[in-house]
């Protein structure tokens, strides 16, 4: 009790200290409403102009002082435009979030008009700021809501999503959208969306798109850059859903990669084998760590299957296809872990239940899955590009979050991203009734007693949430609810497209809404339906409110507090409860037998619930016990990613160096810059290689200078491109090799970071080496004379004309690798492993919005 007690302190003091400052804004208030929009817009570009100039740390003293002002601008702009005045809790917050801290409010509480404080703040240093939420819908939704308060003010506001981006245009009819907010969307080159001053986009499409720029051949196709047109743009984020992005969504990395040429029978030869297996004695299947392993029984009964004396020495490859095999048959469900559509195996998405179409489970499981299950096995892939979403928002110099459930993970903010996690209080008191878990012995009499109570709830014209951990057990209730002729509504992963539609009306008198996890973020259930009837809200608060019913505890609290928080928002009265039995996953494995024992005692039968707080804490302990447990492994899979996140630092700056000479394709003189980057690349190579400066200056002569630098990126880029795969490739075996030294009781940790720097300073050697060796190359057909001048100035020419630097092989790439793919064969995927097929028609992975057939698929 102790530490609740401080940590509540501490939320507290850190409270006290920022209400002065609300109360400063709040005596500006006069002050923002007697400017007219000239006058608001004129002084927003002063802010502008003063801080051009300042160094970084004046920048942030200079936000700091006028943030009364601004923020007391930002809500008169926000009453004039949305007829929306910012609470003083939304205050509280925003500064919170301005301090680079993740602010946590409660559903309801208006999260989306908070982030235009901070964002309009930090938006006036020139840097550009992004709002990145965890969807496409919430990132237009959002942009196209706020996009009058920013606009008013005189800032730009721009959207990126999977394949399209767009800026918000007040004079531009969209009517390709539904949503209301977004009909004000101009679509636009992706560039242009991140030089607006306000950026919304997704996780995924901001990670994509640095993945995407550090593979660039030409520096005018790179679209991460900020309004003043430097490339990164990485300077303040406030992440939306900030639990669900940078731990849940965090677990796997971003990559990009290429299909890779390995034949996929074998997925299906082990999986006729592994469904001769017998479970306990051919195999061992562990939950907890979610793997399946072969006993030594089960190998000898392998090696006569296949005919072979030691399946180890003889064919290793087909033991790592059995254990995917084995774990895609024992600890994957169809309907749960993913689906099957159209042909293709589809992975749900456990925290929200919406679909993946474009991930992929990596090292061939997603194969074994597609085996199992009898559709298309598509090849593997082979990574060309990757990052995990700890160290892409990392870089950012400024990070901030907000979500209803982040204490839960304080710890994990603070150890991973340094961030501190403030609660904010809610605006009306919050009178939800969270009543105490039910727990039966079965899954079926805990679905029969879920049914009971939605009838009697039913009755009385309460609206019901009932949240499902799987499209299975969404589809069992509503069985169990037809029989009973109650009507309701449906909302699971296999039609999530209705997601905004269904859930507007779950407020509703006697609305029944079952749904999977999806419902749990982004959507306020407004009571009495959306837009809202009068006497019908009466009555929905009469009945009760809003009752939300769990039918399973997740295995991160805040998953299940997200669920309760759909209800009881701004002051509305609500209830919730969680329906638990002891076959669920998290008792069965973690927590049910103390349970057992206990109903056991009593002699309790199985359709006789045990309610008390004592269930409630126990299944809290088995939670936390949970939490625990995958924070580890997330800790672990971050300090393996910082190992290699140095690599790509080198990397990729060596890149940028040499992409920045593609500026002079425009005709323009070297600028200083580029007389920077190339000297310091002149003395990298001088201290790698045999280069001297004369070599250097008699290639310049011999081309002309702007041509030669040209020459030289294009000799260079594919050079670093290839052994960065290879590299990539290298410490993903490195990885696997270093795990099994944890036998010899070595730090499997130590052992990765110790190798991994003697390959990555071989890396380094051999891409100077090979850059060099591609150098003498050119000049050998310089030496031949007059002949070779004559080709060095048609070169020259061809290459000052030409456009944007492709993947395709010029004439001076003789020699490179077939494995140097061109931008044809370049699939983005969120998790490595085959990509499917794109079709001619289909839109272009590249996130360019084009087709394919008019993109990367030109022939």
């Amino acid at each position: 009790m102790g530490l609740l007690s401080g940590l509540l302190d501490t939320n507290q003091r850190q409270l006290n200290i920022i209400k002065p400052l609300v109360a400063e804004i709040n005596k500006l208030e006069d002050w923002a409403k007697g400017l007219s929009q000239d006058q608001m817009q004129s002084q927003t570009a002063e802010w502008i102009e003063a801080i051009k100039g300042k160094s970084d740390s004046e920048a942030k003293n200079y936000l700091n002082e006028i943030l009364p002002k601004a923020y007391a601008l930002v809500r008169e702009a926000s009453v004039r435009t949305l007829q929306k005045r910012h609470f003083d809790v939304q205050m509280l917050a925003g500064i919170v979030l301005h301090q680079g801290k993740i602010s946590e409010q409660k559903t309801g509480e208006g999260k989306t008009l908070t982030a235009t404080l901070p964002l309009y703040l930090n938006a006036l240093t020139g840097m550009g700021v992004h709002l990145v939420t965890p969807n496409d819908y919430l990132s237009r939704h959002g942009a196209g809501w706020m996009g009058p308060v920013y606009n008013y003010l005189g800032l730009q506001v721009g959207v990126i999503m999977q394949e399209r981006s767009f800026v918000y245009d007040l004079a531009f009819q969209n009517s390709e959208f539904q949503d209301e907010y977004a009909i004000h969307l101009r679509e636009t080159p992706r560039k242009e969306a991140y030089q607006c001053h306000i950026t919304y986009g997704t996780n995924h499409e901001f990670g994509f798109d640095y993945l995407r720029d550090n593979m660039e051949r030409n520096v005018k196709e790179v679209v991460q850059t900020n309004p003043n047109g430097e490339y990164g743009a990485h300077h303040f984020a406030i992440v939306d859903e900030v639990d669900s992005i940078l731990i849940d969504v965090a677990r796997t990395p971003l990559i990009i990669s290429t299909t890779a040429q390995k034949p996929s029978e074998r997925y299906k030869n082990a999986n006729q084998i592994v469904k001769g297996l017998i479970k306990n004695q051919d195999y061992e299947v562990d939950e907890k760590f979610r793997t399946s392993t072969l006993t030594d029984l089960g190998i000898r009964r392998v090696e006569r299957m296949l005919g072979v004396v030691n399946l180890y020495e003889q064919d290793f490859e087909m033991v790592h296809l059995m254990e995917q095999a084995l774990t895609a048959n024992s600890l994957y469900e169809k309907d749960k872990d993913y689906v099957v559509k159209e042909g293709k195996v589809v992975i749900v998405d456990q925290f929200t239940g919406r679909l993946l179409p474009s991930n992929r489970y990596s090292h061939g499981l997603h194969q074994a899955i597609e085996a199992k299950e009898g559709v298309l096995v598509q090849q593997e892939s082979k990574t060309l590009a990757e990052i995990s979403y700890q160290n892409y928002f990392r870089m950012y110099t400024k990070l901030a979050g907000m979500t209803g459930t982040a204490q839960t993970e304080a710890e994990e903010f603070y150890k991973i991203y340094k961030l501190e996690v403030v609660s904010i209080p809610t605006n009306n008191p919050l009178v939800r009734k969270d009543l105490n878990d039910v727990i039966y012995k079965t899954g079926a009499a805990k679905f029969k007693a879920v049914a009971d109570e939605i009838v009697e709830r039913n009755k009385i014209g309460q609206p019901v949430l009932v949240g499902t951990t799987s499209v299975e057990k969404s589809q069992m209730l509503h069985e169990l609810l037809s029989r009973r002729g109650v009507k309701h509504e449906i909302l699971n992963a296999k039609n999530h497209e209705q997601e905004a539609l269904i859930i507007a009306q779950a407020g509703s008198k006697g609305a029944v809404t079952v749904s999977t996890n999806m419902a749990g973020r982004g959507v306020d259930i407004i009571l009495g339906g959306d837009p809202p009837d009068a006497k019908e809200q009466e009555a929905v608060k009469a009945a009760g409110g809003l009752h939300v019913i769990g039918t399973e505890r997740h295995e991160a609290r805040r998953i299940d507090n997200q669920l309760r928080g759909r209800s009881g928002r701004q002051g509305d009265p609500g209830s919730s409860r969680f329906f638990v039995s002891l076959q669920d996953e998290l008792m069965r494995i973690f927590g049910g037998d103390q349970m057992k024992s206990l109903m056991d005692r009593f002699g309790m039968e199985d359709n006789m619930p045990l309610e008390a707080g004592l269930v409630s804490r126990s299944i809290e302990n088995a939670q936390k016990k949970v939490e625990g447990f995958h924070f580890d492994g997330r800790k672990r899979v971050v300090e393996m990613d910082d190992v290699i996140n140095i690599h790509r630092d080198v990397i990729y700056k060596l890149r940028r160096r040499i992409l920045a000479f593609t500026r002079l394709l425009d005709g323009s003189e070297p600028s200083p810059q580029v007389k920077g980057d190339e000297d310091w690349l002149v003395r990298k190579l001088m201290e790698n290689t045999a280069l001297t400066e004369e070599f250097w200056q008699k290639m310049s002569e011999g081309f002309g200078e702007k041509a030669w630098l040209l020459i030289f990126c294009d000799i260079s880029l594919p050079v670093i491109d290839l052994n960065w795969m290879d590299h990539l490739v290298d410490m993903e075996n490195l990885r696997e090799a270093t795990a099994l030294k944890t036998y010899a009781q070595r730090d499997h940790l130590v052992e990765y970071k110790t190798e991994g720097h003697e390959r990555f300073e071989m890396l380094v050697k051999r891409i100077y080496t090979e850059i060099w060796q591609r150098m003498q190359a050119v000049e050998a057909q310089i030496s031949q004379g007059e002949k070779a001048v004559q080709v060095g100035r048609a070169k020259k020419n061809e290459l000052l004309a030409m456009g944007p630097v492709t993947y395709q092989k010029g004439e001076l790439e003789t020699g490179v690798s077939a494995a140097d793919a061109p931008k044809s064969a370049i699939k983005v995927e969120e998790i490595k492993s085959g990509a499917a097929k794109v079709g001619r028609n289909d839109p272009c992975p590249c996130g360019s919005g084009k087709k394919y057939k008019n993109c990367h698929g030109k022939s």
